[in-house]
């Protein structure tokens, strides 16, 4: 999930409390995706109506496009291009109808940021997932940067440039259901079948998976399935669902995001880890924040412990996503990232 448990509803009693609510819930995931925090309570203090929340980061966004196309030099557009990513991106959050659209925003502003700032990145598409690879053409490593149920490819730019700045190649993607993807494919629980698709697009013999909320349990079940996942971090990533006691605005999320109810139900069910950790045998780090409780989701512990190379770590102070504690975790994930992909894994210890 990337939905935060006290995800409010909007009312029209409770409107101004709803946003208020809202806007705090979603602060470090905002400013974890690279929006200046000072400019994100503006803007959703001006807000009034939760129901606006697109509209208003879509202005906010737009903004950010028009000073690209006045600044003096490539460097300076490019960036503004890139932050007007972010703002779009985190536009897909509220509820509205502005989503579809918000998304294929972001995509654009995000290409036309790379064409300027990173000319060698490369869009890579195909059947079930959009994305952009970055980096060195001879990386000795390629990870695979896999979002969550109300994420996408422009959000995790920290942990994007942290593994660029290790030296290694990263394909930061949409798969089914997410971020471009939405408005035209729906969730599904065999995820490791997108993950082969992503790699024989890449041409690689192996690559490493980092999975943010929903996208850790996808990035655990490739790495049960799929024999080139050569490593696996899971950030606040569900070892289970139990759709009963999911929130209600949670369910509502994956219902539209699986093509209705029923579909959300059956998805929901298959997402349970318990037969497939023992089969990861790559090596595994689980990142969870000890404040990150929500209702019908069970966290990692149980993924690292059964896995056979399973380490965990527990940040007590953190949220869903720690962005409020990237310096606990998030350097340290990409140290271990390039370490597990270029020095040989430990033996398996014995059954």
């Amino acid at each position: 999930m990337n939905t935060p448990a006290n995800h409010p509803a909007s009312t029209p009693a409770g409107a101004s409390a709803s946003v208020a609510g809202f806007a705090a819930a979603n602060l470090s995931r905002a400013t974890g995706a690279g929006l200046d925090p000072h400019e994100y309570l503006r803007v959703t203090g001006e807000l009034a109506d939760l129901d606006h929340w697109g509209e208003a980061f879509m202005r906010a966004a737009r903004a950010h496009l028009a000073r690209a196309e006045r600044a003096a030099g490539a460097i300076s557009a490019g960036e503004h291009f890139r932050t007007a990513a972010r703002w779009f991106h985190v536009a897909t959050l509220g509820p509205g109808p502005d989503g579809a659209l918000a998304a294929a925003e972001a995509d654009a502003a995000m290409g036309r940021a790379l064409d300027l700032l990173e000319p060698g990145a490369r869009r890579i598409e195909g059947p079930n997932f959009t994305g952009w690879l970055r980096g060195p053409a001879a990386a000795p490593a390629t990870v695979v940067v896999v979002p969550g149920l109300d994420s996408g490819k422009e959000e995790f730019h920290d942990l994007i440039d942290a593994l660029l700045r290790r030296g290694m190649a990263v394909f930061a993607m949409d798969g089914p259901g997410q971020g471009v993807r939405a408005a035209t494919t729906t969730v599904r629980a065999d995820y490791h079948q997108v993950i082969g698709q992503v790699a024989d697009a890449l041409g690689v013999a192996e690559v490493g998976l980092v999975g943010l909320s929903l996208g850790g349990y996808y990035v655990a079940e490739s790495a049960a399935r799929e024999p080139r996942v050569a490593a696996a971090v899971t950030v606040s990533g569900p070892f289970r669902l139990r759709w009963d006691d999911l929130p209600h605005p949670v369910r509502d999320l994956l219902s539209r995001r699986a093509g209705g109810e029923a579909a959300a139900r059956r998805f929901a069910g298959q997402v349970d880890l318990s037969a497939l950790a023992p089969r990861i045998t790559c090596p595994l780090l689980v990142v969870d924040g000890g404040q990150d409780v929500i209702p019908g989701v069970t966290d990692g512990e149980s993924l690292a412990r059964l896995a056979r190379h399973g380490q965990y770590v527990r940040v007590p102070h953190g949220d869903h996503l720690l962005g409020n504690a990237r310096p606990d975790w998030l350097p340290a994930a990409a140290d271990w990232m390039s370490a597990a992909l270029t020095k040989p894994a430990p033996p398996a210890p014995p059954r």
